[in-house]
C-alpha cells in the first residue's frame, strides 16, 4: 500500500463551548468547553488513524496556536508534516454548541509564495500508489488555482481525492482526480439545480465524470449517498438508521472511509459502503467516529 497524505491549508483550533441560557450583550459563563485541532484534511487523517491507516498531515501552522495544533496531532498519533509560518497565528474557530450551531471562524495566517513552494516541494516527493487528500477551502492569501497547481506537480499514479466546493472542484477535474466528494448542495451549485432524491443526482454526477473525475461520491446527509465509479457502475444507499448528533466532519469521514475501503480491497462496492459507514458513524457520535463506532455501523449496514 502507498503512503497517505492529507493537505489542510488553513487548520484551526476549534474552541467549542456550551453556554446555558446564552444572553446577547451580557457576560456569559461556559457550562462546558474543549479545544481541539480541526480542519478538513486533519479530520480525514484522524478518521483514517481510527481505522488503522497511517497518514501524514501536510499544510501550514503559525504561532503558539499552531504549536498546540501540532502537539494535538502528535497526541493522536498522526505524523505532522505541517510547515511553520514565520508570522501570524493558526486560527481559532469559536463554536457555540448551545446556540443553534452558531460559529465564528477565524481567518488564519497569510501564506507567502515562498512558503507555498515549500509545500509544493514536499508534494513532489510523492510516488505512484500514494494517496493525497486535498480538502477544504483555499485561504485568501493563496491563488484560487492552488489545488490545481499541486495536482499538476504530482508524479503519475498518485491517487488524488479532491473535497472542495465550487470553482476549486471544477478546475481540478481535467487532471482526473481519483475521487471527488461533493455533497448534494455543492453539486447543485455547480449546475444550478436542486435534488429531490438520490436518482436525480446521478445525471449530474455523470457530468463530473465526463469533465474528468474518475469516481464521484455524492453525500446527501439523511438521504444517504450515491457513487458513480470508474468502471461505469452506480451504487446508491440510504443513510443507515441512527440518531443524528453531529454533522461536522461527516463528509470528511466519508472520504476517509471510501479510501480506506479502496486500499483494503480495490473494490468499488466495498469502498462505497465503507464510506457510507464512516460518514454515518461520525454523524451518530459526539466527535469524529472511533474505529469501534465505525465497525458497529458497518455490521448494521452489511446485515
Amino acid at each position: 500500500m502507498g503512503r497517505v497524505y492529507t493537505v489542510t491549508l488553513n487548520p484551526s483550533l476549534d474552541y467549542t463551548v456550551s453556554v446555558e441560557n446564552f444572553r446577547l450583550g451580557y457576560t456569559n459563563r461556559t457550562a462546558s468547553e474543549f479545544l481541539t485541532v480541526g480542519g478538513k484534511g486533519i479530520n480525514v487523517s484522524t478518521v483514517l488513524k481510527n481505522m488503522g491507516i497511517e497518514s501524514t498531515a501536510l499544510g501550514f501552522v503559525a504561532g503558539f496556536t499552531g504549536q498546540e495544533a501540532v502537539r494535538q496531532l502528535q497526541e493522536r498519533g498522526i505524523k505532522s508534516g505541517l510547515i511553520a509560518l514565520k508570522e501570524g497565528l493558526t486560527r481559532i474557530n469559536v463554536k457555540l454548541q448551545s446556540v443553534e450551531g452558531t460559529e465564528i471562524n477565524g481567518q488564519g495566517p497569510d501564506i507567502s509564495e515562498k512558503e507555498l513552494a515549500q509545500l509544493m516541494e514536499r508534494l513532489s516527493e510523492l510516488t505512484s500508489g500514494d494517496v493525497l487528500f486535498l480538502s477544504g477551502s483555499i485561504p485568501a492569501s493563496l491563488p484560487g488555482d492552488t489545488y490545481l497547481r499541486m495536482m499538476e506537480g504530482l508524479a503519475a499514479g498518485v491517487l488524488t481525492v479532491v473535497d472542495v466546493s465550487g470553482e476549486g472542484l471544477v478546475k481540478a477535474l481535467p487532471l482526473h482526480p481519483f475521487l471527488v466528494k461533493p455533497n448534494q448542495h455543492e453539486l447543485g451549485e455547480i449546475f444550478g439545480v436542486t435534488f429531490a432524491d438520490r436518482a436525480s443526482v446521478i445525471p449530474y454526477a455523470k457530468k463530473l465524470q465526463e469533465m474528468g473525475a474518475r469516481n464521484v461520491l455524492v453525500s446527501m446527509a439523511g438521504q444517504g449517498a450515491v457513487l458513480l465509479s470508474q468502471d461505469g457502475s452506480v451504487w446508491d444507499s440510504p443513510a443507515p438508521e441512527g440518531r443524528l448528533i453531529n454533522g461536522v466532519g461527516a463528509g470528511d469521514s466519508m472520504a476517509a472511509g471510501f479510501m480506506a475501503g479502496w486500499l483494503e480491497r480495490q473494490d468499488y462496492r466495498h469502498a462505497f459502503y465503507m464510506g457510507v459507514t464512516a460518514g454515518s458513524a461520525t454523524a451518530f457520535s459526539e466527535g469524529l467516529a472511533t474505529g469501534e463506532e465505525i465497525a458497529a455501523v458497518f455490521q448494521r449496514i452489511v446485515s
